[in-house]
């Protein structure tokens, strides 16, 4: 649950901020260029933006393949560029190296800007990027909250801009083969959308005093849009997924892959008629702030989508002989049941069609990241947002779902898992929460002890993109206050 004096502290300071930012006009800024069109043997100048991780898979998605090169480096942390200046060198020329994004989005000769930041620079920086002129290739999840997603796709239609988000999934052949059996009703009617990040994430540890700001980087930068705070962990990097101010959990990480491809199959638009989560961190006692433990159920009407967390050791919760492994594996993935059978996909690429003996009647298989990769340059040089696998939109619908979850999640009354008994009327949610309980129980978590977050049933307005009803406190949680200097300026 919020703690209650910090919440009050920054409630007024955080609704204004939001009144100012729905009523603030567009930035007075220079015409973006015209719409430049590449042949199919011209070079596009590609920049990437964060480095350490992830970033280095944007490397290889555009080093020297598919007539891309890239030109120019960007991170806050000059000790973490070493790998991709040397790949880059390798392939196609040493490439500039700057620490400030806004030098990249400078540089007119930059076709293409791809994000591989921490989530809470995702918006602002593609944001940036397209009201630059720059085609944009972001990470997942598209945003650090709801707000800013939409602000995304209007600035995208705004800049006529081609933006793709980088849930891969949407790219690989295996997984369109799957989802094309669910929408062409090989499994009859599908009413549940089932989708699982049971990943093990120890402890990052606790530290009495904040860490120190490595000399390598600039702090300024690296906070950007979230307020400059103490470093209350041991690691600035990746453990800023567990801090609220920056990052969305394993939702917002891991999941954020699984829910999209839940609500891809499902075939909804929108956002859900309703919203809950019930979870906490439990196992360990560390400087993380989210859930490692987390069920979440959205309420679509006609179907539903139940999406389950576990950073725990779990069994897997694919049928037997499909994405098998032993327990503490990493089981990731999907399972959609209709009335005539189930499409099972444990994975980013692979999976299985089930009659409703679970005999397996088909087979999907193939994909890489380089997939996704390829599709958002083909559309860049087409300049056909319809030709994008994870344009914009669709990535902020599916981001939206870690947010709607996290909302409820953080306004959570405090309950004893043993307390547990429903999450709803689902048939399906509550199945997952006897499974949750049982599960936690099997890690030695004391039921009669141990309190999580129960979160309460939020209604969405899916015009408004707002919790509806008299709110606040969950609407103000649908956005952020902005650092001077680092402000979203489009438009609501």
């Amino acid at each position: 649950m919020l703690d209650r004096r910090h919440f009050m502290q920054h409630s007024a300071a955080i609704t204004a901020a939001m009144a100012a930012l729905r009523s603030m006009p567009v930035r007075a800024e220079e015409p973006a260029p015209a719409t430049k069109k590449y042949g199919a043997n011209d070079k596009i100048r590609v920049a990437v933006v964060g480095v350490r991780g992830r970033g280095m898979s944007h490397v290889g998605g555009f080093n020297g393949v598919n007539g891309c090169e890239i030109v120019t480096v960007c991170d806050c942390d000059e000790s973490v560029i070493g790998n991709a200046v040397t790949a880059i060198t390798k392939k196609t020329g040493k490439p500039d190296y700057v620490k400030d994004i806004r030098k990249v989005l400078e540089d007119k000769s930059i076709d293409v800007v791809s994000f591989a930041t921490p989530n809470h620079w995702h918006a602002l920086g593609a944001i940036w990027a397209m009201q630059a002129g720059k085609q944009v290739y972001v990470e997942k999840p598209a945003s650090h909250n709801v707000v800013e997603g939409r602000r995304m796709v209007q600035a995208a239609r705004k800049h006529d801009a081609i933006c793709q988000v980088g849930t891969q999934s949407r790219s690989n052949p295996g997984m369109r083969a799957a989802v094309a059996a669910i929408h062409a009703g090989k499994i009859g009617a599908v009413k549940t959308a089932y989708a699982t990040c049971y990943k093990r994430r120890g402890s990052i540890g606790k530290v009495a005093e904040p860490t120190a700001v490595a000399k390598s980087v600039d702090y300024d930068l690296w906070s950007g849009p979230a307020p400059i705070l103490p470093i209350q962990r041991k690691s600035m990097h990746y453990d800023w997924h567990w801090i609220w101010a920056y990052g969305n959990g394993d939702l917002g990480n891991q999941g954020v892959h699984e829910m999209d491809k839940a609500r891809w199959g499902l075939q909804v638009k929108g956002m859900p008629k309703s919203v809950m989560s019930v979870g906490g961190r439990f196992g360990y006692v560390d400087d993380g702030e989210t859930a490692n433990t987390q069920l979440c159920v959205f309420d679509y009407g006609d179907s539903e989508m139940v999406f389950e967390v576990r950073g725990l050791a779990s069994e897997s919760p694919y049928p037997a002989g499909v994405g098998g492994g032993a327990k503490g594996s990493n089981f990731v993935g999907n399972i959609w049941y209709g009335d005539k059978g189930t499409v099972v996909c444990p994975g980013y690429n692979n999976g299985v069609l089930l009659d409703p003996d679970n005999k397996v009647v088909e087979k999907f298989s193939g994909g890489s990241d380089a997939d996704h990769f390829a599709n958002f340059v083909k559309a860049v040089r087409s300049h056909k947002k319809e030709e994008l696998n994870c344009e914009i939109e669709e990535g902020h619908l599916s981001a939206a779902l870690c947010h709607l979850a996290n909302v409820s999640y953080r306004l959570g009354e405090e309950k004893t898992l043993g307390e547990l008994k429903e999450i709803g009327s689902s048939k399906q949610a509550n199945a997952a929460l006897t499974r949750m309980v049982a599960h936690l129980k099997d890690n030695n978590v004391d039921l009669m002890k141990t309190k999580c977050h129960y979160g309460p049933s939020l209604m969405m307005d899916n015009a408004t993109e707002r919790f509806s009803g008299n709110n606040p406190k969950a609407n103000e949680l649908l956005g952020r206050e902005y650092r001077k200097g680092f402000e979203i300026t489009e438009k609501v």
